[in-house]
């Protein structure tokens, strides 16, 4: 794939649900689904070929209903975790983990869509109707947790099926608006989002509040990331356009902060590999590729020399706004960087366009010599 050129795929119907493969793999691929009223709803499977630099795809039916969120097992390759609402459902959502078959061909070469091997249907029933995400465990494959109105539901796999252990209940508090296990604490807090304000969980103690980040943005905060290479740190977008990074040792002021986009941010993402590089889309169309290595795990290396060990800072890219994408025609809701391609990306607007992008190599090369 030529650094300077994007690819595209488009959908038929409109979209808002994008995950990245998070599996460990060397190859490039991505999960998009449709949100169509109508009761043909597709799950798509997109690879890309590195050699001829398209993008292949495989196309399951997606029957449950119109898919809100989409997340990507990191124990499975083959394992995700649908968000849908279903017609005549009167609001109520529910959530599903379906697997793909190990091989992604039909038995019956004149069907038009592949079918999964096998659909869960998680059991939220009686604890609200707005499910906002379902996530799995960083590090335990048994565990998973779904955001449901102002409740956290926690499920453990070990059994023959997926049960209710633990509710958390956060009371006096509005609809979290998104939630994300944390990648510190040995994996024992989730964070949720709602209004204004950030708040982690300790799981072993249900309504233990481990720390809050009260009016973190003026408006209504709509996704977070942890940064898998630096411990405290996660990265926060929301209705005001400003995307902020905390570190949650201290939660009264944020340690970066841009205001680029020029409405509503939905997606934030911190680049799994280098630090330093994030991602952020927005209802204003755009992609923003944005640096912050004066906050990043790279901020400070040791170097040998003259048999001595002396530190010195290394020359990073400065801070600021690297790039806008806007190839996009419509919001983007979702923006995922590649697990096996740490320079490449997929962003996916409301209209069902999916771009695949590339870091520009003056940025990598800068990062990498």
């Amino acid at each position: 794939m030529d650094d300077n050129n994007s690819l595209i795929y488009g959908l038929e119907f409109q979209a808002r649900a994008l995950a990245s493969r998070q599996a460990e793999s060397n190859d490039v691929r991505f999960f998009l689904a449709t949100q169509s009223l109508k009761p043909n709803n597709q799950l798509h499977v997109v690879d890309l070929d590195e050699d001829s630099s398209t993008l292949q795809a495989k196309i399951f039916s997606h029957p449950l209903g119109e898919v809100w969120k989409l997340t990507a097992s990191p124990h499975d390759g083959n394992v995700l975790a649908s968000c849908f609402s279903t017609l005549g459902s009167q609001g109520v959502m529910q959530t599903a983990l379906l697997r793909l078959p190990d091989q992604l061909t039909s038995p019956d070469d004149e069907a038009e869509f592949l079918q999964f091997a096998d659909v869960e249907v998680l059991n939220t029933e009686g604890y609200g109707g707005e499910i906002r995400t379902t996530e799995f465990h960083p590090t335990d494959g048994n565990l998973l947790s779904t955001v449901i109105d102002g409740k956290i539901l926690l499920f453990n796999r070990a059994e023959a099926s997926t049960r209710l252990v633990v509710e958390i209940n956060a009371k006096n508090a509005p609809k979290f608006s998104a939630g994300r296990w944390s990648h510190f604490n040995q994996g024992n807090q989730f964070i949720t989002l709602y209004e204004s304000s950030v708040r982690s969980y300790d799981v072993r103690e249900p309504n233990h509040c481990a720390w809050v980040i009260e009016d973190a943005h003026s408006q209504l905060v709509r996704d977070l990331d942890c940064n898998p290479n630096k411990q405290c740190h996660i990265v926060t977008g929301g209705d005001d356009g400003v995307m902020k990074i905390w570190d949650f040792r201290n939660t009264k002021e944020h340690v970066f902060a841009r205001n680029d986009h020029h409405h509503w941010i939905w997606n934030v993402r911190f680049n799994t590999y280098h630090d330093q590089l994030l991602l952020s889309a927005g209802s204003d169309g755009k992609i923003m590729l944005t640096c912050a290595s004066s906050v990043s795990s790279e901020a400070l290396e040791s170097v040998g020399g003259g048999g001595d060990e002396e530190e010195r800072t290394k020359e990073h890219l400065a801070d600021g706004l690297l790039q806008t994408f806007d190839q996009h025609e419509d919001s983007v809701y979702c923006v995922e960087w590649s697990t096996a391609d740490p320079w490449l990306f997929a962003s996916l607007s409301y209209d069902g366009r999916m771009i695949v992008s590339k870091v520009p190599k003056q940025y990598k090369y800068q990062i990498l010599l």
